[in-house]
């Protein structure tokens, strides 16, 4: 968004008007650079305090969904399993999900597997609401006997009772992570070790990743300015590409660095703030090196080399030469 304003700011000739009225590149950054800083602070709020709460809700929400009750319905052609034992399906249910046709039934028994099919049925929720009744007509049932043979039988009239849980299993408490920790939280644990099963270099890298992310956000204008101040002969999609992939080089050495805090085979502390100071070195020393020529940078100058390579190059090309012999 940084890059786009000054860029905008160039196109319209309104950069040039600034600069040449007295209106130095530092004044111009200063407005960016206020911003960056409050986004730093909601960035710490959101990332430090907010998301941790609201990732544990999700879990929670999710949980909650794949473990909910059984209500007692059937859906047609969805398996319905209870508690691990009994699978019930259905090829056409009715509106209230209590009538079924074309059953299926599976039901582990001590024996081994029981199969149920039958032509039609229905459920019905009995008044305790921990079971449901179950009443097939014309099935075939198969099983094994306690010696194991198979035991075929048919029906035409049979009820049953099917247990089930109807309350969902509770929850674990939220910090099973070390995304599900506020940044108070990962502090305490860091100070006090063995608090936690968390290992100790995840809680470091998370706490130090999270504060760094943070305060990178202020110098981003650094790094967007001078490359959106590029000049008129110039083409600012060059500068726009390779802010992207400074940003997108820092990110993933961010998570290089959590990666080796995280086994141990770097201090989390010393790999992630030397990605950061050398981030940060390197926005300022292009920012600094801008505001000495405005609309120069050593990123724009390499640019204007590749092209004249590129273009001596075209000159060189067998077909332009023999146009040229012509």
């Amino acid at each position: 968004a940084v890059f786009i304003a000054v860029a905008q700011l160039g196109e319209d000739n309104e950069l040039d008007a600034m600069m040449t009225s007295g209106l130095s590149i530092y004044r111009l950054s200063r407005p960016f650079i206020i911003v960056g800083c409050a986004f730093a602070l909601f960035s710490i709020v959101l990332f430090g305090f907010l998301q941790p709460y609201s990732r544990y809700a999700y879990r929670a929400i999710l949980h909650n969904a794949t473990n909910a009750a059984w209500s007692g319905q059937v859906r047609p052609r969805i398996f319905v399993d209870v508690d691990k034992k009994f699978v019930l399906s259905a090829d056409s249910v009715d509106v209230t999900g209590t009538k079924l046709k074309g059953i299926f039934l599976r039901r582990s028994t001590p024996t081994g597997v029981q199969i149920t099919t039958a032509q039609s049925g229905a459920l019905a929720l009995l008044p305790d609401q921990s079971e449901i009744g179950l009443l097939l007509e014309n099935g075939v049932q198969l099983d094994d006997d306690a010696e194991g043979k198979p035991n075929l039988v048919k029906f035409t009239r049979a009820t049953g009772k099917v247990s089930f849980n109807p309350n969902a299993p509770p929850f674990r408490a939220r910090g099973d992570g070390e995304r599900e920790l506020t940044l108070f939280e990962l502090y305490s644990a860091i100070m006090h070790p063995g608090s936690t099963v968390i290992a100790q270099n995840r809680l470091v890298s998370e706490f130090n990743a999270r504060i760094i992310r943070a305060l990178s956000l202020p110098f981003l204008p650094l790094l967007a300015i001078p490359l959106a101040m590029t000049a008129k002969r110039q083409r600012r999609s060059s500068g726009l590409l390779i802010a992207m992939l400074i940003l997108f080089a820092y990110h993933h050495a961010l998570q290089a660095g959590e990666s080796l805090g995280d086994t141990g085979k770097l201090p989390a502390e010393k790999a992630l703030w030397s990605i950061f100071g050398v981030f940060i070195v390197f926005c300022v020393w292009l920012f600094a090196s801008s505001c000495r020529r405005p609309g120069d940078n050593p990123f724009s100058r390499l640019v204007e080399r590749v092209a004249r390579l590129h273009a001596a190059l075209g000159r060189l090309r067998p077909s332009h030469l023999m146009r040229r012999a012509r």
